[in-house]
């Protein structure tokens, strides 16, 4: 299986809209059935992602001309509840199920990290729940340590910062 990595662009979004829709289907059993509606209302919202290809750089994984793994990173100076002013923040790495194991989420952040430096970030954080523990496994072989803990969905969700 040959796997190629690129930036994404505004003519992905259809796909990524679909790669975060079963991506992200993985955790629909870890969440009630109330929660997983207002979860996946966000990720298949074209909206969202509109508003990251705005705000970002989105790092894709491709098989054969399908987009098959996603990551956004998003620079500092775009504060949200949870991100502060002064971090870059990664957002939404989701590989599809059919490609998992094959080390795309942390080439993924990998890339994510390497641009962050490359920009002069001095931050990168990312959330992930107690439900993604793979994705938390990552995180923090790349050195990313909790700040803070919070909760989203009636789940336990993380903050991490990696200080470049």
């Amino acid at each position: 299986m040959k796997l190629s990595f690129r930036k994404g662009t505004k003519e992905d979004i259809e796909q990524l809209l679909s790669l975060g829709e079963v991506s992200y289907s993985q955790h629909k059993h870890a969440m009630t059935p109330e929660n997983w509606n207002k979860y996946s209302s966000f990720m298949s919202n074209p909206e969202t992602f509109k508003y990251l290809m705005d705000t970002s750089t989105c790092f894709l994984c491709e098989s054969e001309k399908k987009i098959v793994g996603m990551a956004f990173l998003v620079s500092n100076g775009h504060p949200t509840d949870i991100f502060e002013d002064n971090w870059s923040y990664i957002r939404m790495v989701g590989v599809h199920p059919d490609f998992g194991g094959n080390g795309i989420a942390k080439k993924l952040t990998q890339m994510c990290v390497d641009y962050a430096k490359k920009t002069n970030e001095n931050f990168v954080a990312l959330h992930t729940s107690e439900f993604m523990n793979a994705a938390r496994h990552i995180y923090e072989s790349f050195g990313f340590q909790v700040v803070r803990e919070l909760t989203r969905y009636d789940k336990k969700y993380w903050i991490y910062l990696l200080k470049l």
